[in-house]
Order: structure tokens, then C-alpha cells, then sequence
């Protein structure tokens, strides 16, 4: 697929500006810099114009344009991807969602809703259950994040252990091609067996073969109860093997998590509002949430874990006992990131396993840091086998941290997650930094058959183009 792009001219900005006005089309560095990043590493490219535009036609004019042009388009939405999906790496033109943030309507004959892209993922949730049902995709950025992010990489999150991840939610989209045509992928029913599923096909193609306008989403019943259980253990490795137990149990949680003791110490210690104890002689929590609509059947799942938890060296077990203790407790979760970001330049690799290889993933990526020169930080969806293990530069040389030996550390990891049955990212996609790590997960003709995808939806390769494959 070629990267040999045209140049924005003055001609083309006075077209885009007759699109979507003057005030949605802006040159100026200090509002190009705005979009040339997100939270990927310290990643920087700067696009050579930002469009915002409002309604479907003005993309599908854009994007026809560009096509004819060839001018590459990257699409943007509120910038909290982790593997640099929305970086304009090669210039161009750089499309923002933002105004694409209406939820068009919640269906409650049929527990479904239309939205637009631009929606906060937390908005949406936050909607439905005010009309008792529940959306349950819920990554750790969902306060800020975008749907159409979410689509892009199939976001999970804690509750896909139980629930399921994004595209186990989506029955339709509205999308817009490279030649700017806009089709539907599916109908909104939930069985459909017409034909090719281009609406899976779509979610996670990280916005390579179209732009999505609108989705539409299935939606659930809002559970009514909870219970949440900060569970310390002396050695992580027990920690991952508690994982199994608990599913052997025959327990499905809502919530399973992982968290590595120097995570929640740099909670503590960069994020404001973190008040829980930690104790230095815990290596590893989980954090566990149990949800329904019947409690004696709860409290007695909670009982069953209490005891089989009686086999691990474990510390006291806290049940949060409010509504604010939750929320603390789940702050405390979704900080982690945030918090590893604050204390070291860092590179996170998004590694998924089967949840009974989590012990020999997490003891494999700590020997692959020794003989390799690093140390890592890890926390995760321990219930579906979602370890994020966050590489430190800490005292690492610049020639160290950007050097092929680094690399080299991180293939090995992504060679024991293949090995272990596993892949190379379980929600925060490919886009750009993870692309040259590909082969490790798929033959050389597994990525032919996906480039020809792409070449059969985008043939100009216009579409976010250096990412995934390229």
C-alpha cells in the first residue's frame, strides 16, 4: 500500500472551508497541536489541517475529496488511545468527531440506541441507565473516551469478563467509505445471517476501511446490586492462580482485576483522592465485583469466594460497604494507568492470555525484564487474561529506551503470549507502535488476506494509513 500523499494547498482549504465553514477548518499551529497526539507514549505528528464537521454529508464530501486528491485521513475522536491509531503520521488531513456527540434515541421496546460517535462513552451509560438498562463496555478512560473509539478498538474493559467487549454489542453502522459513499453494515436486529458480517468487520479496523457515523447498539438490563471485595495477596503469582479458582467455582464476576503492588503505590502517590492502605508486604490485589439482581444469591457467591480464597496467602479481604467506598475503590482501578504515566515515560503493551496462563505470563514477562534490562509495572483484566504490563524507562538511557534491545525484550513477551495461546493486544489495537509485531501472531499469507481487506475497502489507501499493517 503506498504512503506517497499529495499536499494540502490553499485551494483545498478554501473547499473544506465551503464544507464545513471557515471556523471547522483551521490551520494554525497552536490548534494543529491540539489534535498531533494522544496517549500513546510522547508521540507527536502534526496534521496539515483539522476539519470538524457536523452532519454525515460533510464527511462523505471530505472524504470523496481527499479520495480524488489523495490526501490521507486520519479520524479522530477524544484522543485516549494507547497504541497511536488517531496519530496523523503522515500529515494530511485529520477529521475530529466532536461534534458527533448526539445520542439520537434509546429504543425501550426494543433495549436498543442510536448514537453518533462522538458520544462520551460514560454519557451514554449514564443515559441508559437512567432508563434502567445498561450498556457494560466500561474501559478506564470512559469518562473522556469516545464510542467511536471504543468501535475503533473494541474497547472492553472490567465488566467484558462477564459481558462481553464492544462488538458484542453493536448490531448496525453507519459508515462512511473511502469513495465517500455511506452505507449500512447490518439491521438492527439481533439475529442476522445475511450475508457477510461487515459490522464485526468494522469494529477494531481502528478507522482503515471506513468511517463510522452511527451505531447501533444492543442494550441490557440494568443489574440492581453489587458487591465489591479488594482482596491482598503476599504473592502475585497466587493472585493469578486465584483467577482460575474463582471460575472454577463456577462464579462468572462482573469485575476480576489485577493490580501489581507498585501500581497502587503510584496511585497513591500521583492520584489525588486515593485513600486506601496498602501494605508493602502485599505484592498483588484483586479487585472483585459480583453483580445481579438477586442478593442471597450474591452474598452466597461472595461466601464461596471468601473460603476458596482461605487456600492463598491472602491479607484482609475489604467488602466495600457504601456506594463512596466503591466508587474509591474503582478510582483507585481506573487511575492506574494515569498514575504509571505521571511517575516514568513508559511503554504499555495491552498482552491477553487464556486466564489460567496468567500466572506463567506474569512470571515470564518479570524474567524477559531481567535478562532484557527493565522493569515493568503490571495490572490488568486478570478475569479474561488481560495483563497490561507497562514497561518503566526509570533510569534506562535514551540509546537503552529507543534502542532494538528493548524491542527485543518486548518480542519475547509477545512470543510467550502466543505461545500461552494468547495474542499481541486484547483492547487497545495495533494502530502504530504495535504494527511491526505483527508477524509474531500471524503468518506472512494471515497478513496478506487482511491487507487485501483493506485494499478492497480503501484501494487509494487513504483511510488512516501506517497503521495496523503498513
Amino acid at each position: 500500500m503506498k504512503n506517497e500523499f499529495a499536499q494540502v494547498k490553499e485551494e483545498d482549504l478554501v473547499y473544506f472551508k465551503s464544507i464545513v465553514t471557515a471556523e471547522n477548518c483551521f490551520t494554525e499551529q497552536a490548534r494543529l497541536t491540539e489534535y498531533d497526539h494522544d496517549y500513546t507514549e510522547d508521540l507527536h505528528f502534526i496534521p496539515h489541517v483539522v476539519l470538524i464537521p457536523e452532519m454525515v454529508e460533510h464527511i462523505s464530501g471530505i472524504v470523496k475529496y481527499c479520495n480524488l486528491k489523495n490526501f490521507p485521513v486520519t479520524v479522530r475522536g477524544a484522543g485516549t488511545g494507547l497504541s497511536g491509531g488517531a496519530l496523523p503520521i503522515f500529515g494530511g488531513v485529520l477529521i475530529s468527531m466532536e461534534k458527533f456527540n448526539s445520542i439520537i434515541n434509546i429504543d425501550l421496546d426494543n433495549a436498543q440506541a442510536t448514537i453518533e460517535p462522538g458520544v462520551i462513552t460514560q454519557v451514554f451509560q449514564d443515559a441508559v441507565a437512567a432508563k434502567g438498562l445498561f450498556y457494560p463496555p466500561d474501559p478506564a478512560s470512559k469518562g473522556s473516551c469516545f464510542i467511536g473509539g471504543n468501535l475503533a478498538e473494541n474497547s472492553g474493559g472490567p465488566k467484558a469478563v462477564k459481558y462481553g467487549v464492544t462488538k458484542d454489542f453493536v448490531l448496525n453502522l453507519e459508515v462512511v467509505l473511502a469513495d465517500g459513499s455511506v452505507i449500512w453494515t447490518g439491521a438492527n436486529v439481533i439475529k442476522n445471517a445475511t450475508g457477510l458480517n461487515v459490522t464485526q468487520l468494522m469494529v477494531g479496523s481502528e478507522g482503515t476501511l471506513g468511517i463510522i457515523t452511527k451505531a447501533v447498539f444492543r442494550l441490557l438490563p440494568l443489574p440492581k446490586i453489587d458487591i465489591l471485595m479488594l482482596v491482598p495477596f503476599k504473592k502475585a503469582i497466587q493472585a493469578c492462580q486465584a483467577v482460575s479458582a474463582i471460575f472454577q467455582a463456577r462464579i462468572i464476576p462482573s469485575g476480576l482485576e489485577f493490580m501489581e503492588k507498585d501500581a497502587l503505590l503510584f496511585a497513591k502517590k500521583y492520584i489525588d483522592g486515593i485513600e486506601i492502605e496498602i501494605d508493602e508486604t502485599d505484592e498483588a490485589h484483586l479487585l472483585i465485583e459480583l453483580d445481579g439482581n438477586d442478593e442471597r444469591v450474591l452474598v452466597e457467591e461472595a461466601e464461596l469466594i471468601y473460603e476458596l480464597l482461605g487456600q492463598f496467602e491472602c491479607g484482609e479481604i475489604l467488602f466495600a460497604d457504601s456506594q463512596v467506598q466503591k466508587d474509591k475503590l474503582w478510582k483507585l482501578r481506573r487511575s492506574l494507568g494515569e498514575a504509571v504515566k505521571v511517575n516514568s515515560i513508559y511503554k504499555e503493551e495491552d498482552t491477553v492470555v487464556k486466564r489460567a496462563e496468567l500466572p506463567n505470563l506474569l512470571v515470564g514477562v518479570k524474567e524477559i525484564g531481567e535478562r532484557y534490562g527493565f522493569k515493568s509495572v503490571c495490572y490488568g483484566h486478570a478475569g479474561d487474561g488481560n495483563l497490561h504490563v507497562n514497561i518503566l524507562k526509570g533510569e534506562m538511557t535514551d540509546a537503552e529506551w529507543d534502542g532494538n534491545q528493548l524491542k527485543k525484550g518486548i518480542r519475547e513477551i509477545f512470543k510467550l503470549c502466543k505461545k500461552l495461546g494468547g495474542t499481541i493486544s486484547g483492547e487497545h489495537g495495533i494502530g502504530l507502535v504495535q504494527k511491526e509485531y505483527m508477524d509474531v501472531v500471524f503468518s506472512k499469507r494471515e497478513i496478506e488476506l487482511q491487507k487485501s481487506v483493506k485494499q478492497a475497502f480503501d484501494p487509494n489507501g487513504i483511510l488512516n494509513p501506517g497503521k495496523i499493517w503498513a
